[in-house]
């Protein structure tokens, strides 16, 4: 049985962590090849759970060490069907990555909670395009499209779904209809160019409320993720009404454009001292803002920090 799903604890205020950028930490840190950003691959040997477990394992001790909730997404963010196909990966053998992923979280969940604060177990979900580029699929299409994926998770023992690195208000429109058509809670994060626009030139506070006009406000929170702070800030307004509405920040490490960090064969970890500063920064003048993690280029020094300088 799912634990959450009727009754998400991060939604009380409390605050949560997520973990940093799997796809950098696994590829720069640990040199494990990670074909088209698809850490799902692991999934599917042994060897590669373990690798996995090991990763988890990190983000489960510092969420023990910080006495904060912790949310682990899946490592699905390309196990959707076009990406899939890429790989050799067919809709059977997507449904079992998915589920078995929800599952590999809920054992670790299992082996923790007695020693741990809450830990929510999310199944993620990524653009059908790049999440760096801009997508011409409509929001019909969209939920035709993810509702293989959000079935999956259904059918599992994840609290939620989490879409990520999405570009544009048609997908994430799409994959909130396709969440409440499931009954599965689900939040949705933006990611914005260097302007705190979305891809297309959409302000972030008229996609969140585009989004909540075409879906009778399913989603349960919005999120930013895959952009400096620097970038995201100049997309915040404390004083609009959608500011309540953003509960969840997961920042790149580097202050890099997206169309840099594209083709950059290097990591770029940053200043996590600066980085966590600027997190609290952007908390204290959007206080809805509870879910704090990472993306590219951030590790557990990164969330470590952000915990000091947002506790």
């Amino acid at each position: 049985m799912m634990k959450y799903r009727r009754n998400l604890p991060h939604l009380s205020g409390e605050p949560f962590i997520t973990d940093g950028g799997i796809n950098t930490t696994l590829i720069f840190q640990h040199n494990i090849d990670i074909p088209l950003f698809a850490s799902f691959v692991l999934v599917d040997t042994r060897e590669g759970r373990l690798k996995l477990d090991a990763y988890y394992g990190e983000y489960l001790e510092l969420a023990r060490r910080f006495g904060r909730g912790l949310i682990l997404d899946t490592p699905t963010w390309r196990a959707n069907p076009d990406w899939g196909r890429k790989l050799g990966y067919d809709l059977d053998r997507l449904a079992g990555i998915n589920a078995a992923s929800v599952e590999m979280l809920t054992d670790l969940r299992a082996k923790s909670e007695n020693r741990n604060p809450p830990i929510v177990v999310s199944g993620t979900i990524g653009p059908r395009g790049d999440g760096y580029k801009a997508s011409i699929f409509s929001a019909e299409d969209a939920q035709d499209y993810h509702s293989h994926q959000v079935a999956c998770f259904a059918e599992s023992e994840a609290d939620m779904i989490a879409a990520y690195t999405l570009t544009n208000v048609a997908e994430a429109v799409g994959i909130a209809r396709a969440a409440a058509a499931f009954n599965m809670p689900c939040s949705i994060s933006f990611t914005v160019e260097t302007d705190g626009r979305l891809i297309d030139g959409t302000p972030l506070g008229d996609a969140i409320t585009s989004v909540d006009a075409a879906t009778g406000s399913s989603p349960v929170y919005y999120m930013v993720n895959c952009s400096h702070p620097i970038h995201i800030s100049a997309g915040l307004d404390p004083t609009a009404p959608w500011a309540n509405r953003l509960r969840g920040l997961r920042a790149n490490a580097s202050t890099e454009t997206h169309a840099a960090l594209d083709e950059s064969g290097t990591l770029d970890a940053g200043d996590p001292v600066d980085l966590a500063n600027r997190y609290r920064d952007i908390v204290r003048a959007m206080p809805a803002i509870t879910v704090l993690g990472g993306c590219c280029g951030t590790d557990c020094t990164h969330i470590a920090a952000i915990c000091e300088a947002c506790g």
